[in-house]
């Protein structure tokens, strides 16, 4: 059984188009068979996202495990002068990725790659935003968290999205213990919004 967290392009496409409004703005996305909620926008990056817009990140941002685009396009579209790098090991999730910047009218201000977590990632951002693949495990999910650290600035932030019965207490302990703090931005519908800053030591 193919996974969303996987590369698995012989899947047989199935494409469609869905769509969600937020904080003003109407977004309209391609999605697939074989990519993280093809049917609907999940309500964990909905959440994410209600979080996310009124903070009015810039600088450099990553969307790491981006799926079809809907955190990083959403908030590349709502943050004109942000910029924002799209990372997925999903080729199927990048091609949407790209369809989905190029009908946006954003290709040119948005970078979008195939990274295995982040061994293609260089340099350092401002923020990383992880909605984790669950179901990929701890090896995945956790290596996100730890990888952010060191691609981040001084100051830099790391959020996540992830709910209560998925293991956000645990994975709230293991980011205290990488960055030293981590807040609860929000709990809503069992999901929490965490952010953890990256301190100088």
């Amino acid at each position: 059984m193919s996974h969303y967290f996987q590369n698995d392009p012989n899947l047989a496409s199935n494409l469609q188009k869905i769509s969600f409004d937020i904080a003003g703005l109407h977004m309209s996305l391609w999605t697939d068979s074989g990519v993280f909620s093809k049917s609907r926008v999940d309500e964990g990056s909905f959440a994410f996202l209600k979080v996310l817009l009124p903070l009015n990140l810039t600088g450099k941002i990553l969307d790491l495990g981006c799926g079809y685009g809907t955190i990083g396009l959403t908030i590349a579209l709502a943050s004109p002068e942000a910029s924002i790098t799209l990372a997925d090991i999903n080729t199927r999730a990048l091609a949407l990725c790209e369809k989905n910047a190029q009908e946006l009218g954003l290709s040119q201000r948005v970078t979008i790659l195939q990274s295995d977590i982040y061994s293609k990632i260089e340099g350092q951002y401002d923020s990383i935003v992880v909605n984790p693949p669950i179901r990929a495990g701890k090896r995945v999910t956790y290596a996100m968290y730890e990888g952010a650290k060191q691609r981040l600035i001084d100051g830099g932030s790391l959020f996540i999205v992830i709910r209560k019965a998925q293991g956000a207490p645990s994975a709230s302990a293991y980011i205290e213990s990488l960055f030293g703090n981590i807040t609860l931005l929000k709990r809503e519908k069992g999901y929490y919004i965490y952010q953890a800053k990256k301190v100088n030591e």
